[in-house]
């Protein structure tokens, strides 16, 4: 066999004919590595863009803040009150203390609100701003439900809260409250005690009860341990005791019908399926 040949028998493996050289393999794989490079570049482009349009939003955002608190355009130049019957506006205005001049946008409404609601006779308020410099302060009145007797005459909402003193002679539409302190009376400005909810309570059942007997009913007594004391507008003491109001007022006014002609001067109603009759002059 001839040497020049190659037999497969022989013992030196064959070399690569195909191997690549480096210059073939630069020659394949540098377009491949231009894309990538090219892509990569777009996506940094778009990246930086989304930045500067981002902080270019931030930078007006910042200066158009800036400019709707300190324009002179926005300056509150006027302070209306809605919704005020009873409550003095100028009192109303004292509260809710706008600084004049003050920044449409900058003015604390919440605030505001909180110092007008405040007020004993106020039950809500609400702070609008209407542009391009005008505030408007709607508010919410608490209304005058019956009096309350503790030296002096006060008003109390249907809530329990005292409104203010009553200077007038005054009819109220539902029976007066007595037997208050002057420390209880001075709580129910803020928030009601426990005797005045009950005689809200109480009323309130009273009126259920029909227009008649509420009628009858001029005072009610609430300084007693046993509960309410009514008294009806011919003098009758009526104690009628800390529970079953709606049962008791039902029976009350059968018992009054009855007792119109007699010499009584009290009625108990705080026994179960017992009344008792007190004789003798009224008080």
């Amino acid at each position: 066999m001839s040497r020049g040949l190659l037999s497969p028998r022989g013992g030196a493996a064959p070399a690569d004919l195909g191997e690549r050289t480096p210059l073939v393999a630069g020659q394949r794989t540098g377009p491949a590595r231009r894309r990538r490079r090219a892509r990569a570049l777009a996506r940094l482009t778009r990246r930086a863009a989304v930045c500067v349009l981002v902080l270019g939003g931030v930078a007006a955002a910042l200066a158009g803040a800036r400019w709707v608190t300190t324009s002179p355009r926005f300056a509150i130049a006027g302070v209306e009150v809605r919704g005020a019957s009873r409550v003095p506006v100028p009192r109303i205005l004292a509260a809710a203390a706008i600084p004049p001049g003050a920044n449409l946008w900058t003015l604390d409404g919440g605030a505001v609100a909180a110092r007008v609601s405040a007020l004993p006779e106020i039950r809500r308020a609400d702070v609008v701003r209407e542009l391009p410099n005008r505030v408007t302060i709607v508010v919410e009145e608490r209304r005058p439900f019956t009096l309350v007797h503790a030296a002096r005459l006060h008003w109390m909402d249907e809530d329990g809260r005292v409104l203010g003193e009553e200077r007038r002679a005054v009819v109220p539409g539902a029976p007066v409250i007595s037997g208050l302190t002057e420390e209880e009376l001075a709580s129910m400005r803020t928030a009601p005690g426990p005797k005045a909810r009950a005689a809200v309570a109480l009323i309130r059942a009273l009126l259920r009860s029909g227009n008649r007997l509420a009628a009858e009913i001029s005072e009610i007594d609430m300084s007693r341990a046993e509960g309410p004391v009514l008294y009806t507008v011919d003098g009758i003491e009526v104690r009628l005791g800390a529970e079953d109001w709606d049962e008791r007022l039902a029976r009350l006014e059968g018992v009054l019908a009855q007792v119109a002609t007699q010499d009584v001067s009290g009625v108990d109603l705080r026994f179960k399926d017992q009344v008792v009759l007190r004789r003798g002059a009224v008080r």
